[in-house]
């Protein structure tokens, strides 16, 4: 379990090198160093086996984005905490393989100040909440655990827990 410190922060390292290049409109997408195939499987894996997801197709964003959807019943998160429906996060496909998701506004600030994320381009515009940020797919395995660790959080947010 992720448990976020008394001021919100959760301690994210340092992402090393540059920002990757991003689509700055719809689509928004990563455009260089992008997510090995692999790893994005792993990650997707792991996405799978979280509590009460549904697996499905994204209700924003490109056919080949594959979505993890809440069940209704669990889904106690307010209303930033998704970007369409119970959709909550969704990782784009192989010629991508970055995510968005919606973070709660300090961890997602954070994510962006250490590098890890940035505002998706109609949250910078403000006509969608401060909360929806695309996250960097992971270069290799350490990066890969910091992207687990996101989605672990964005999953928390979206059933109303304090702890992801």
């Amino acid at each position: 379990m992720t448990t976020a410190s008394v001021d919100g922060r959760i301690d994210l390292p340092r992402r090393s090198g540059d920002r990757p290049r991003t689509r700055a409109h719809n689509p928004h997408q990563q455009l260089n160093q992008l997510a090995p195939p692999d790893l994005q499987e792993t990650l997707w894996s792991r996405m799978t086996t979280l509590n009460g997801v549904l697996l499905g197709r994204s209700g924003v964003s490109l056919p080949d984005t594959r979505a993890l959807h809440l069940r209704p019943t669990i889904a106690k998160g307010p209303g930033e905490a998704y970007l369409v429906g119970t959709e909550f996060a969704h990782l784009h496909g192989y010629d991508d393989g970055s995510l968005h998701m919606c973070l709660p506004k300090d961890i997602a600030a954070e994510a962006i100040t250490q590098g890890w994320a940035e505002l998706h381009p109609m949250a910078r515009q403000r006509f969608l909440p401060q909360t929806l940020v695309m996250v960097y797919g992971p270069r290799d395995l350490d990066e890969l655990e910091m992207v687990w660790r996101l989605v672990r959080i964005s999953h928390g947010f979206a059933r109303g827990a304090a702890t992801a």
